[in-house]
């Protein structure tokens, strides 16, 4: 994957074409990405989201070469995408739009979270402090997961489903030095939670 979001257009386009002559001369796919996501990742921050232009997908995937692309249609990285009280609704005319255009071509969205509410409740009692954490609708997911998007990134999920069951077993259990013993616990509930999204949300279950 190359991100070249945060560059002018054409900036973007020679950098992951350059990296695509490298990856596919070794035999490596590689994912580009058009439109700026909202949040922090890899230390890198932006404050809002640029939905992707529909009209210059076709023009990238071209002149790129890329494999996959990922697009900005109101997904964000982090925990915090919304602020309580808002309407969380994707672009899914953006993403209608591009699925015209490129037709069949594989897309993918990152930032997709659903920051589950029961991992957020269960850090907060357990010493923690992500009030306010919102994600993603898992039906608007599911809706993603019918159409051209091949590949949803679900990242903050899995971290909180891991730090959720760590805490908890360490605020019950004060006295506990094990590492085996709340990791395993948090690697537990991490299957659980991917279980659920590979059988109700993503619709990759079965697939493999």
């Amino acid at each position: 994957m190359i991100d070249g979001s945060h560059l002018p257009y054409e900036e973007n386009i020679a950098l992951t074409k350059k990296v695509v002559e490298y990856a596919h001369a070794n035999g490596v796919t590689v994912e580009g990405e058009l439109g700026v996501l909202a949040g922090i990742e890899d230390e890198i921050s932006h404050e809002v989201s640029t939905y992707t232009r529909p009209e210059e997908v076709k023009d990238f995937v071209e002149k790129t070469g890329v494999d996959s692309l990922a697009i900005s249609i109101g997904t964000s990285h982090g925990a915090f995408k919304f602020k309580p009280g808002e309407d969380i609704l994707l672009r899914f005319d953006i993403l209608e739009e591009i699925e015209r255009i490129i037709p069949g071509f594989p897309i993918v969205l990152h930032g997709a979270s659903s920051v589950v509410q029961e991992y957020v409740q269960m850090i907060n009692q357990h010493g923690g402090k992500i009030e306010d954490a919102l994600g993603v609708p898992e039906d608007q997911l599911r809706k993603a997961a019918a159409s051209a998007v091949c590949k949803i990134n679900i990242d903050s999920d899995g971290r909180l489903a891991m730090t959720a069951k760590i805490r908890k077993v360490l605020s019950e259990n004060p006295g506990e030095f094990d590492p085996r013993k709340y990791l395993s616990a948090g690697r537990d509930e991490l299957i659980t939670l991917i279980k659920h999204k590979n059988e109700n949300v993503l619709g990759s279950a079965g697939k493999a």
